[in-house]
């Protein structure tokens, strides 16, 4: 909308220090027919009464601003910004004229938006004094954000408190301090957003997030509810409840979830990911099986995905099925030990135990060695009648199991007495 200069010149409230001369009062007039253009949008009629008002008065900082105004509306932007910085040389102390090229220069992405804003926020308005201040002290945040965390944030608390029923400035400034890492913070900006405009599907959302990142399911799910009956048509509030709900163990009703938003946005490949291994969790292994072969048909290069499946078939105790999906994995990333460990179970079940060894050897160069692995390697050394490794690995395994495997254990200690020579 146009400055309340325009309406100051229209209303013929200007004060004037000296004898206007004929010449002054037709450009006054000209400059306020080009204001009354402008309020009714016809910019082609306003354009040459104000080029001819500041080819007469290079100094006439509201013609300069109307004309700024005027290159904005007609998307001339570049022209735009140099009208307002002429009508800023003119007059510096106008908070018009400095918050409208902040705002140009920041919405723009060019230099010295912060210059110009922090200027208005020292200046005052026409009229509407606190509503003023409060915009520009948020559209200085906005800039501040990303190298100024902190100004930022004084900069909405600035904004808050002159307009202390926006809920704006209390939002962006959650949405800032949930992007630091602040949760606490975050939660009681969200929280009095929400007392200001209890339906706020961004606060509930924020809150949501913060719940979720502090690892609060319980209340994420209750928030995520709330946006989700607010917007039943839309995917991604079902889609991120449903994850909540599987990172709280609630697999059954995870999948409920994720199915309803995948109805609404059934290519979103993301969540069809996620409910694969929302199926695994949930012991649903066939339903896994089915949604991952469907998903490598269009994807046939991707380990992770291979990865699923061979977990799903491992499960159904399909085993050379499942070795086949891990040698994939492994081909596609070859430097990922997860896969070469569960590969490596598959193979050993498989009674591949050659393979299941490589797969052990060349887990352990990507991660830790871990007591199931060693307890694998033994017993595949051990069907191959290598019982020098065997025991070996059986020797391992006990000294790192901690009763934390008593079968397992069990077994090893026997098969020690067999397999090792009598002293």
């Amino acid at each position: 909308m146009a400055s309340s200069l325009f309406a100051q010149t229209s209303s013929g409230k200007t004060v004037r220090h000296h004898r206007v001369s004929v010449e002054d009062q037709l450009q006054t007039a000209e400059l306020g027919q080009a204001e009354s253009a402008i309020e009714k949008k016809d910019y082609a009629t306003a354009e040459p009464l104000l080029k001819k008002v500041v080819a007469a008065q290079p100094a006439s900082y509201q013609a300069w601003f109307d004309l700024g105004f005027v290159y904005n509306a007609l998307g001339r932007i570049d022209e735009s910004i140099a009208a307002y910085r002429k009508s800023v040389a003119a007059k510096p102390d106008v908070f018009e004229s400095n918050l409208n090229l902040g705002l140009m220069l920041a919405k723009n992405k060019q230099p010295g938006a912060e210059e110009f804003l922090k200027a208005a926020t020292r200046l005052k308005p026409e009229s509407h004094g606190d509503e003023g201040h409060a915009r520009a002290w948020l559209s200085l945040a906005r800039v501040l954000e990303d190298a100024d965390p902190a100004q930022a944030l004084e900069a909405y608390r600035q904004g808050s408190a002159l307009s202390p029923k926006d809920p704006e400035p209390r939002l962006a400034a959650g949405m800032l301090l949930e992007k630091q890492g602040k949760f606490a913070d975050a939660e009681e900006q969200y929280k009095q957003v929400l007392t200001l405009d209890p339906g706020s599907q961004d606060a509930l959302v924020g809150l949501a997030n913060v719940y979720m990142r502090g690892q609060r399911f319980p209340d994420a799910e209750e928030y995520l509810r709330k946006v989700a009956s607010q917007r039943p048509n839309e995917a991604a509030p079902h889609l991120q409840l449903g994850r909540v709900l599987a990172a709280d163990q609630k697999y059954n009703d995870a999948i409920a979830e994720l199915q309803a938003g995948l109805k609404i946005m059934p290519g979103d490949v993301s969540a069809q990911r996620d409910l694969a291994d929302v199926y695994l969790n949930a012991a649903k292994y066939v339903e896994a099986e089915t949604l991952c072969r469907s998903l490598l048909l269009t994807h046939p290069q991707d380990a992770e995905l291979h990865h699923q499946l061979g977990r799903a078939l491992l499960k159904q105790r399909k085993f050379s099925q499942a070795e086949q999906e891990f040698l994939a994995a492994d081909k596609l990333k070859p430097d990922w030990g997860l896969a070469y460990g569960d590969l490596a179970v598959a193979a050993n079940e498989a009674q591949h135990y050659p393979l299941a060894i490589q797969a052990l050897d060349t887990r352990a160069k990507y991660l830790p060695e871990i007591p199931v692995g060693y307890f694998l390697r033994a017993t595949a050394y051990d069907h191959l009648r290598d019982y020098h490794q065997a025991a070996a690995n059986y020797h391992l395994f006990l000294q790192v199991a901690d009763g934390k495997y008593p079968d397992q254990e069990w077994q090893a200690r026997h098969r020690l007495i067999t397999i090792e020579p009598k002293k």
